[in-house]
Order: structure tokens, then C-alpha cells, then sequence
């Protein structure tokens, strides 16, 4: 199992509920994620008839979908409820935009429904990865297409090492490698996973900047452990004094996004568990949902 560390759903949809009204102008690494994560189509023949953009937020990636796949239907889902009233200008009276409120582990769509999950900078916020992906290893149709992007372990390393400066506390998420959600796709039934990661390194004139972005895009749920009270000027003072470091020859601060992509296709492999003594383990349930396929 490999495990995504993240704060309390509801912090999550709080924060991101917050974050709306300023996520567009601020979320310029996750646009930019997007745009290349949406190229990655280009190399790929597919004509899907069900789009469905997990974690869609202000609905930037899904009104590309729309344009790419003009025949398509194309579904927004998102846990946040003022992402989705935003995302609802992609769409137009005569072709309006479905969205959905909700959990990306718990999708409410049918079974092998989905002809391509796309999921843009979101899966960190998701809790157990081979739980996420099996989930929406249900909801595509084999021989449909996951393709996501996430990030990685060195993500925000400059702040997980300044706040260590400042106390013992866990500030920072832990984030999975890309060869551990690698080993998930295929636990889960994916065919052909592919994984690679890009890093990119966003410059800032303060730690107050960083934060600030962080907050303006719904990312300050990377702060696990919060305290009750104010940090405080002199706690804030050395967490400054330690970020400083990183500082580059004009003076600015990095804070580097280890960036992950990743694709696979679904199948309709019956997932199994191989316990000692050779007995191999299925689940009735999932066997019969194959046999209804079939």
C-alpha cells in the first residue's frame, strides 16, 4: 500500500473553497503542469466519449478537454464546491458543463464508464494511492486511459528544511516517489504504467511570498502540523533566517516542485492476492463485475 500523507479531507476542501477566487492568478506552475500534461495527448490515438477531469478545480484543463474532444462528454469533479461554481463558466447554455462534488476515492459514476480519467496536480491530496487507483481503475472501461500528474518527494524541500530549523514538528507532507505510485498502478491492474518527473524551481522575494502562493492556490494544506496560537515574531524570524540559505545570488528564494507524470491504461484483469502456500485470493465481487462485462 502506498500511502499519500495529507491533512483531513475537510481541511483539504477548505482550503481549496478558499482558495478559488484566487487560484488562477496564483497557480501558475499547476496551469503550466496542465498545458503539458495535456500535450502528452498528442501523442496518443484516442477518441473517447467520456472525459472525466478529477480534481478540476476552477475548470481550466476540463474546458481544454472540451476543445480537444469536441464529441466527447465531459465531466468536472471536485471536492471543493467554489472550485466547481467556477469551473461552470467553461461551459456555455447550449453546452453547459457537468459537474461533480466529491471525493476523487469515491466517484459517483458507473462502473467502466470513463474513457479517459485526467487528473492534473491532485493525487497528493488523496490519501492511499492503490485505493485511488482502484477506484478509478472501476470507473474506466478497459482499455481506457489514466493520465495524471502529481508531485514527488523533493517537493517544497527548501521549507520542509527551513521549518526543521525552527522546531521538531512535521510542517511539510511527506509525498510518494514516483516508483512507488508506479508499483501501485500495477497492483491495481493498470497495464503499461509509465512514470517521469520533471523538476521546476518558482523563485520568491520573501518566505511570506511563499507561503502566500501556497495559501492563494490551496497548497497550504502542505502545512500538516499547525500550531494552536501564532507562530510568533521570533519562531517566524528563524524560519526567514533559515530559508535564507537557499537564497539565490539576487536574493531570491527557490522553492522546487518536483513534478511526476504518469499513464496507463485499464484493464479488465481480475485483481488477486497470492498468499502463502500458493493460494491465489480474488474477490467474488469483482468477479462477477468482470463476468457481467464479458
Amino acid at each position: 500500500m502506498t500511502e499519500i500523507s495529507r491533512p483531513p479531507g475537510h481541511e483539504v476542501r477548505r482550503a481549496f473553497d478558499a482558495a478559488a477566487s484566487t487560484y488562477d492568478h496564483a497557480a501558475v506552475l499547476q496551469q503550466e503542469v496542465g498545458r503539458r500534461l495535456l500535450g502528452r495527448l498528442d501523442l496518443i490515438r484516442l477518441e473517447p466519449r467520456m472525459v472525466l477531469d478529477v480534481g478540476a478545480g476552477t475548470g481550466l484543463q476540463a474546458g481544454d478537454l472540451r476543445r480537444r474532444y469536441r464529441k466527447a462528454r465531459v465531466i468536472a469533479l471536485d471536492v471543493a464546491a467554489a472550485m466547481l461554481r467556477r469551473a461552470r463558466g467553461q461551459g456555455t447554455w447550449l453546452r453547459p458543463l457537468p459537474c461533480i462534488q466529491a471525493d476523487a476515492a469515491a466517484i459517483p459514476l458507473a462502473d467502466a464508464s470513463v474513457d479517459l480519467l485526467f487528473s492534473n496536480m491532485t493525487i497528493q491530496w488523496c490519501g492511499d494511492a492503490d485505493a485511488l487507483f482502484r477506484e478509478f481503475q472501476r470507473v474506466l472501461r478497459p482499455g481506457g486511459l489514466l493520465l495524471f500528474s502529481t508531485v514527488g518527494p523533493d517537493t517544497l524541500r527548501e521549507l520542509r528544511a527551513s521549518w526543521a530549523a525552527v522546531d521538531d514538528a512535521r510542517h511539510v507532507n511527506s509525498f510518494a516517489d514516483m516508483h512507488d505510485l508506479g508499483d501501485a498502478l500495477v497492483r491495481t491492474r493498470f497495464a503499461d504504467p509509465v512514470m517521469d518527473m520533471e523538476p521546476f524551481t518558482l523563485t520568491y522575494p520573501s518566505v511570506r511570498a511563499v507561503i502566500a502562493d501556497l495559501r492563494a492556490t490551496g497548497a497550504n494544506t502542505v502545512l500538516e502540523s499547525r500550531r494552536r496560537g501564532l507562530l510568533g515574531r521570533r519562531g517566524y524570524g528563524r524560519l526567514e533566517q533559515a530559508y535564507a540559505r537557499f537564497a539565490d545570488a539576487d536574493g531570491r528564494l527557490p522553492a522546487t516542485w518536483e513534478v511526476v507524470y504518469g499513464h496507463a491504461w485499464a484493464t479488465d484483469m481480475l485483481p488477486q492476492q497470492r498468499r502463502a502456500g500458493g493460494t491465489v485470493v480474488v474477490s467474488a465481487d469483482d468477479m462477477r463485475r468482470s463476468l457481467r462485462r464479458g
